[in-house]
């Protein structure tokens, strides 16, 4: 699962700014956590706690939904 769609579904933020940054990505070679963080979207808890989902699903290993 991509991080942007963890962040959206925890609702940490909306489809429209996952949208708005994925497009900044591109021009600043940032990551999107990097960007959400720099531009006070999401705080570095949060950031942690998604890449660590992220991490988890891709591995096989989350059953918590």
């Amino acid at each position: 699962m991509k991080l942007g769609a963890i962040l959206v579904r925890k609702k940490l933020i909306s489809q429209t700014r996952l949208e708005q940054t994925l497009a900044l990505t591109a021009s600043t070679n940032k990551k999107l956590g990097e960007l959400l963080l720099d531009n006070g979207q999401i705080s570095d808890t949060h950031l942690k706690e998604a890449l660590n989902e992220q991490y988890w699903r891709n591995h096989g290993f989350w059953i918590i939904d």
